[in-house]
């Protein structure tokens, strides 16, 4: 191996983050389908996308203490065979009332693996490496809104949501096989003990570097959560339509994520996500002009697509990099604030649909994003003076 290749178990741990992702981006993806097969409303429908959103974000830190002493190797497996056996009860669920609580069941394998995934970067590759190999491994959510996010909603609208979720459920087990046999044995980040809880808290450069994954994540789910009810609306988008629209913004999510991993560790994590963040509240301001056909809407996503993945790589790089020997608990915040953000956008936005304010989505996540970046600035400033 050349002293530049990363190790062979990191392209375990992105296709990983690959499978989960598709599996979290799944029901946005076919959404109009189970509303329409289930006999739900779309802010009904939403409520998956919103419980499991919340169990995540309260999960991720809750499992980073629970298995904090499991080999790494087992602990990533297993989760990715749950996350099969769940996708699959998904896909045979009879109706909306089973579909929900299998659903929630199903996304503690995102909970416990992203952060756990991340938390085990640092055991496998030197410090010179560190910013690289985390945005490389979260590429693999990147390469799921390319490949996982368009292809499930084109099953979707061909074959119905029930073979989009089969389909994840059986890359979860070929994934999980994967793991197994590239990850190396011993791989323990330190525990999580009370002392490391307390510092991780009560730093003011850690909690708002969080801060502003929330809130990015609270911006975006806004209306990323409906976007296929959003251009069925707006551009009459078909299935077929509408996948096209999911690979245009995946190709350029990769791109922007590709890019990030690339530049990182020469510009620093901070001015990469205030670059990132810049990107998507440039696709809200110009939002309205994509109504005017597809090709218009394709374009002023862009920039969104561009800064979308590519922000929550950076922000993994930076909270590691302002406290290394906490990352364990940072990443499981961030994640858990990822998600926790996804759940604050996706009910804010089916609250907002139900009260028929739809087009008006994109304003909410304007104000919100631009928040995130005067956060963004403050916690640089933080991160300074420590």
């Amino acid at each position: 191996m050349s002293r530049h290749a990363l190790p062979r178990s990191l392209w375990a741990l992105m296709v990983g983050n690959f499978v989960i992702g598709t599996g979290v981006m799944v029901v946005p993806g076919t959404l109009n389908d189970i509303s329409h097969s289930l006999g739900v409303s779309i802010p009904q429908a939403g409520q998956l996308i919103t419980a499991a959103a919340i169990l995540m974000g309260l999960g991720a830190p809750l499992f980073a203490s629970l298995v904090a002493g499991w080999d790494r190797r087992r602990l990533l497996t297993l989760s990715l065979v749950w996350y099969g056996v769940l996708l699959g009860a998904c896909a045979l669920a009879p109706h909306y009332a089973a579909l929900l609580p299998l659903r929630v069941l199903a996304v503690i394998a995102p909970a416990v693996f992203t952060p756990q995934a991340a938390a085990s970067v640092g055991l496998l590759v030197p410090t010179t490496q560190r910013g690289r190999a985390i945005t490389f491994v979260f590429l693999g959510w990147s390469i799921a809104s390319v490949m996982g996010m368009p292809l499930s909603a084109w099953i979707s609208g061909e074959l119905g949501w029930r073979w989009a979720f089969g389909l994840v459920a059986v890359m979860s087990f070929a994934s999980s096989a994967w793991v197994w046999r590239e990850m190396p044995n011993g791989i323990k980040p330190a525990a999580l003990s009370r002392e490391a809880w307390g510092r991780t808290l009560g730093s003011a450069a850690l909690m708002s570097a969080v801060g502003v994954t929330l809130l990015s994540a609270f911006g975006q789910f806004t209306l990323f959560s409906y976007f296929a009810p959003y251009f069925a609306q707006t551009l009459g988008a078909s299935a077929g339509l509408l996948s096209l629209m999911f690979l245009w913004f995946g190709v350029f999510g990769l791109a922007g994520n590709v890019a990030v991993t690339r530049y990182i560790d020469r510009i620093g994590a901070p001015h990469a996500v205030l670059i990132t963040l810049g990107a998507m509240v440039v696709t809200l301001l110009v939002w309205p002009l994509g109504r005017q056909g597809f090709w218009a809407q394709a374009f002023v996503l862009v920039p969104w697509a561009l800064g979308c993945f590519s922000c929550n790589s950076a922000q993994q790089a930076r909270l590691v990099n302002i406290s290394p020997e906490l990352a364990s608990a940072t990443v499981a915040l961030n994640t858990s604030a990822m998600y926790g953000g996804q759940a604050l956008g996706a009910a804010l936005g089916g609250v907002m649909i139900a009260q028929g304010r739809m087009l008006d989505l994109h304003q909410v996540g304007l104000v919100v994003l631009m928040l995130a970046m005067a956060v963004s600035v403050w916690a640089a400033r933080l991160q300074k003076r420590s």
